[in-house]
């Protein structure tokens, strides 16, 4: 019986259940005492908070969110900001940074001469920037998205001058021996080698996206996820910060699982790690 109980591949989400449900009884225990739950705030009422975003006039609404305030934070129209800025920011960066990565990866005298500009902008705290793009932009979405595109041009920009720079040479010979052009060689050799490192750091990027796009909002913006939650903070309304968190998290990770799913329609030419212990 405890053998059956031990975390195995058929059980394992049932652990990750568990896990979950321990965390948020634990909260709610500590929560019961009313000075830790104005620091931590209560796992109930951040569930009803999230409820009434998005169900303002559904079941329960009102008693999930007894403050009257049921429906007032327009979540739509702040969470359709929020995922604007940070599906252009990750378009754009991404875009970005395959491009230059790609071009300096196969430029050498480019990518020495250039080599310690990138290194001063990567080592750069970019959140500074914010202010400056604001200027520039002004405080609509296109500051947040600037602000964004810096965070995660550099991850896929490193993922894929990495990743061409390690193409295996005896591959590139045998292309060239048979005949293959520069162009040739970008599709069939450099971009293939260049993919798996791509969407490795496509998964790191989504969360940054949404990073630079509530970090701008925090700093100047009358929109958005990040605007609603620093409005909370200015009233001490800790379980509306937690929502907002919570609501955050759960679309950066519907992101990130799409991301997941056309790299598994791309990549199926890669095998598996269980296909691997078996060969």
């Amino acid at each position: 019986m405890w053998q059956r109980l031990k975390p195995q591949e058929n059980n394992l989400r049932l652990w990750q259940l568990g896990v979950l449900f321990v965390v948020l009884g634990l909260w709610q225990l500590v929560s019961r005492d009313a000075q830790m739950a104005f620091f931590l705030g209560e796992p109930l009422q951040v569930a009803g908070r999230v409820w009434s975003w998005f169900m303002p006039w559904g079941i329960g609404a009102n008693a999930l969110f007894p403050d009257g305030l049921s429906g007032n934070a327009d979540i739509y129209r702040h969470l359709g900001t929020t995922l604007l800025e940070t599906f252009l920011a990750f378009g754009i960066g991404t875009a970005l940074g395959l491009g230059f990565g790609l071009w300096l990866a196969l430029a050498p005298t480019a990518s020495a001469i250039m080599d310690p500009y990138i290194k001063a902008a990567n080592a750069m705290p970019r959140v500074i920037l914010a202010p400056i793009f604001a200027m520039w932009f002004g405080l609509g979405i296109w500051s947040k998205v600037a602000l964004a595109v810096t965070l995660v041009f550099f991850i896929v920009f490193f993922n894929v001058y990495q990743g061409v720079r390690e193409v295996s040479p005896v591959v590139l010979a045998n292309a060239r021996m048979l005949g293959a052009n520069q162009r040739q060689l970008l599709r069939t050799v450099y971009l293939p080698s260049a993919t798996a490192w791509v969407f490795s750091s496509l998964h790191t990027s989504v969360g940054l996206a949404f990073v630079g796009a509530v970090v701008g909002e925090y700093l100047g913006s009358a929109r958005g996820v990040g605007y609603l939650i620093l409005q909370a903070e200015g009233t001490f309304d800790v379980n509306t910060v937690f929502a907002g968190i919570v609501v955050l998290t759960a679309f950066a990770l519907l992101l990130d699982g799409l991301v997941g799913r056309i790299e598994r329609h791309l990549m199926t030419w890669q095998p598996r790690q269980g296909e691997t212990e078996k060969l």
